[in-house]
């Protein structure tokens, strides 16, 4: 760690970070018809760091995202993916991430291992995360980032509508790959 870095900690050596939601995306890809993928992304994406400087491993992630934020570029698609069929927005407004555990050199590749909860049903994840590296913005905001990579199925967070297909399978896959990029900017404490 950088010396400008050390001396930004705080005295219990935790520092608190926010997701900065014009540099981070979270996206999402999904087999339709068994041929192609078929990607979105959710705009509404907020969230906490707190990062342990002298021990990462006892670092905490706490991330929630909007569902009603889902964006596939094709509205009607979107419209179905808020509705009780998939996501049901109206009822269940936010998918959460919490942080169990981070196993391995968060300074590089590591585990991100938590609690997403979607549609009031909870599963322990791990997602593969990277540091991609920590600066200081032209204003004077020190903020980092990492990236995130994982698969879930759908089913077993109840997302469970499909459509049998004539020529046999389904039309949508059961797998969702996830993509995380996220920039977080350090509070001041």
């Amino acid at each position: 760690m950088s010396a400008t870095a050390a001396s930004t900690t705080s005295a219990t050596g935790v520092t608190t970070w926010s997701v900065d939601p014009a540099h981070s995306l979270v996206e999402f890809a999904v087999k339709h018809l068994m041929i192609s993928t078929v990607k979105g992304r959710f705009g509404d994406v907020k969230g906490t760091v707190r990062y342990d400087e002298a021990n990462p491993a006892n670092s905490q992630v706490d991330i929630d995202i909007g569902t009603a934020s889902i964006d596939t570029r094709f509205e009607q698609r979107d419209a179905h993916l808020r509705s009780g069929d998939f996501f049901d927005a109206e009822q269940y407004p936010l998918m959460t991430f919490r942080s169990r555990r981070l196993e391995g050199d968060l300074s590089g590749e590591f585990k991100l291992v938590g609690d997403l909860t979607i549609k009031g049903n909870t599963r322990e994840v791990t997602l593969d995360a990277q540091f991609e590296g920590r600066n200081r913005d032209p204003w004077g905001q020190e903020k980092m980032a990492f990236e995130a990579r994982g698969k879930v199925n759908r089913k077993e967070f109840g997302l469970n509508w499909s459509q049998a297909l004539e020529a046999g399978g389904w039309l949508l896959g059961d797998d969702i790959k996830l993509s995380i990029e996220v920039q977080l900017i350090r509070q001041k404490s």
